[in-house]
């Protein structure tokens, strides 16, 4: 009988196809960021609603999404910026700021010098791309952060995730890409067993016809003498 080659252990051997692990990385790493982004997204939504006259944060941080190019090119309308809560006391001219503006507005625009209203620090404030500084001066109670990081292009895509498709969307793709990756597995591993069978099927054959060859031919063996 002979033993099977090294090609067809090979061939017939078991172990996740290299696209497989590809996906799953692909998965986990796509379930990484949206996971959080969907758990600060809903803390916010749900602050907004518990608290509906304070702009909502997460552990202390703000998001907010640029409307206008008042402050570009630094900051480009539809960017997001991200302000962090602080000291009051500790801000300073060239800080960017972002500060309450009537009832709903918030601007987001760079000191241009630190001074003193009715008792408190007050702040001259300007946009990198306006000619005149704003016509109002806020106070340090009006201060909702001071500007940590922007993110280009990322509040047109954080407004979307606020409606309800944009939810449905970042917690629905997860569990849809991990069904994709289970069903190429599943192909990928039937195609695997077909071609398993396939070749222990030829490997039988080809036992089968080396036995058969091996035989003596039909009418051959030992004769006895004949007595007369």
């Amino acid at each position: 009988m002979t033993a099977m080659t090294a090609d067809s252990r090979k061939n017939t051997s078991g172990g996740r196809p290299r696209f497989y692990r590809i996906a799953t990385v692909i998965g986990i790493l796509l379930c990484v960021a949206l996971i959080p982004l969907l758990a600060v997204n809903i803390t916010l939504i749900a602050k907004s609603f518990i608290h509906p006259e304070e702009v909502p944060d997460f552990m202390g941080y703000k998001p907010f999404i640029v409307l206008s190019g008042s402050m570009e090119p630094a900051v480009m309308t539809g960017d997001l910026v991200i302000t962090q809560e602080v000291d009051p006391a500790s801000l300073q001219a060239g800080d960017v700021i972002a500060y309450r503006y009537g009832d709903s507005s918030i601007i987001t625009h760079r000191i241009r010098e630190v001074t003193q209203k009715d008792g408190l620090r007050a702040f001259i404030t300007k946009g990198d791309a306006n000619n005149v500084d704003d016509n109002v001066m806020p106070t340090e109670d009006l201060v909702e952060g001071r500007l940590r990081w922007t993110v280009p292009g990322l509040g047109n895509a954080a407004m979307f995730l606020q409606t309800p498709g944009g939810l449905l969307l970042a917690a629905g793709s997860p569990v849809l890409l991990f069904i994709l990756i289970d069903t190429l597995r599943r192909r990928r591993a039937d195609k695997t067993e077909q071609k398993k069978s396939s070749l222990l099927e030829e490997e039988l054959a080809r036992v089968k016809q080396q036995l058969a060859s091996a035989e003596p031919p039909a009418g051959e063996g030992e004769g006895g003498e004949n007595i007369s």
